[in-house]
């Protein structure tokens, strides 16, 4: 996890990873030579980096981020390492500017949770998946809806919960936009948060258009 949303805005936290147990993504995510990939909530690039090693040369990654100074890290890094098939783009998640059917693969980890419109993010992936593709994300959802104390509340956020929604609602909200089939890879114990409980867990499914027929 490396950015967050205040207010409709995203901002950096100051580690790399979510205190809680998300952000395995890129490593279940089982990239192949040749796809193209988008990180959604990139911040400064490791799983971008990380991916553009699997895909090889003749596949591409995308690092997709709100905020000027993990994009900024993200180039610098890639260009000290001289990773050259990748690119960084400083964008809301909400309107990413890609072509449709982009990508093979879309990872995140513990970013969705966090912005307000989320069916216009998963739109976003559905809309860049190309037939066939498939995403795997990381996230956490409440065991409740979270209270309206939390929503911006420093620690909350920080803790990568605040935003967060039940199971049930994250599920149902997948369904309407469209993916069919999804599969839960891992899945965490509840543990407490505040007045309620959360868990963290990773998903994949594949686009498939023509599965409703």
């Amino acid at each position: 996890m490396n950015t967050i949303e205040i207010a409709g805005r995203y901002t950096v936290l100051a580690n790399d990873t979510c205190c809680l147990s998300c952000g395995g993504a890129a490593q279940k995510s089982e990239a192949k030579h040749d796809e193209v990939c988008i990180d959604l909530g990139s911040g400064r690039g490791t799983d971008v980096l990380r991916l553009a090693e699997e895909v090889g040369q003749g596949g591409f990654v995308y690092g997709i981020d709100i905020t000027e100074e993990m994009i900024r890290k993200a180039n610098t890094t890639a260009a000290k390492m001289g990773v050259e098939n990748v690119k960084f783009i400083q964008a809301d998640l909400e309107q990413i500017p890609l072509p449709d059917e982009t990508a093979n693969l879309i990872i995140s980890n513990c970013t969705l949770n966090h912005v307000s419109n989320k069916p216009g993010v998963w739109a976003e992936i559905y809309r860049l998946l190309k037939n066939g593709g498939r995403f795997v994300i990381s996230d956490i959802y409440s065991g409740e809806p979270v209270p309206e104390e939390y929503a911006n509340d420093p620690e909350a956020v920080a803790e990568c919960w605040a935003g967060s929604i039940t199971r049930e609602e994250y599920i149902a909200l997948i369904k309407a936009t469209g993916f069919k089939d999804f599969r839960i890879l891992e899945e965490s114990a509840p543990y407490p948060k505040g007045k309620i409980e959360v868990s963290s867990f990773t998903i994949t499914a594949k686009k498939d258009d023509f599965s409703c027929c």
